[in-house]
């Protein structure tokens, strides 16, 4: 299989207050959280394209796609996608990247601390089974492959909730798909998933370099409002 027929698709959203991280944003600033995210998506950009003979686009809302080419400075492709939710999205990727002897491989836009050789495997795995999966250690998952666009692989039931990468193993069951599973992975939803990240990116922050940067500052933060607060 040639380089050009390997897509790396990053599901994502243009950084706008309220709109992104929504989970976070109940406990942190919306302001921090769209900082977070612009450096998530930075990141993560980086990473796709860390991959050898490996296509990269973004997979966005319509809405986005303009605030989103100015975010990345037109650094790589921005496609919009067709119908809205994030069933509608990754049932976008797979019927423009996927088929006649191309893959592709979606995944989340805030795992700029995934391993590259994850996504290595993902696309070698596609050439002995029909479907890839990132399960999530919360009931989601981060990545999912294909090559080919097979219909009614993704509906809204069950996106977004506890059970998603359950109801969408089942779904590929039922279409009688064969399924390979990379390793469970973490996604940032909740502060302690974010407190684990700054952890892991204080012992390697050349993992995610921007992202290390604004979670050192955050974790500073804090400790300094704690320790003002303990002298009041």
């Amino acid at each position: 299989m040639t380089p050009l027929n390997r897509t790396l698709v990053i599901m994502a959203k243009a950084p706008r207050l309220g709109f992104v991280k929504t989970r976070l944003a109940k406990r942190l600033p919306e302001q921090a959280v769209s900082e977070l995210y612009r450096c998530f998506l930075e990141d993560t950009i980086t990473l796709a394209r860390s991959l050898d003979g490996v296509e990269v686009a973004i997979m966005c809302p319509d809405c986005d796609v303009e605030d989103l080419r100015r975010e990345t400075r037109d650094s790589v492709r921005i496609v919009p996608q067709i119908g809205k939710g994030l069933a509608a999205g990754l049932t976008s990727v797979f019927e423009l990247f996927a088929g006649r002897r191309k893959q592709a491989v979606a995944f989340n836009s805030d795992s700029p601390h995934l391993p590259a050789s994850v996504l290595q495997s993902a696309f070698h795995s596609l050439t002995e089974s029909d479907v890839v999966i990132g399960p999530t250690h919360d009931g989601g998952y981060y990545l999912v492959g294909a090559a080919a666009p097979h219909q009614g692989l993704f509906t809204r039931d069950g996106m977004g909730t506890t059970n998603a990468f359950e109801a969408l193993v089942a779904r590929a069951r039922n279409l009688r798909l064969s399924v390979h599973l990379t390793d469970p992975f973490y996604d940032i939803d909740e502060v302690a998933e974010l407190e684990r990240l700054a952890a892991e990116l204080q012992l390697t922050p050349e993992k995610a370099p921007k992202t290390a940067e604004w979670l050192s500052v955050w974790r500073s933060a804090g400790a300094q409002s704690a320790n003002n607060g303990g002298n009041e």
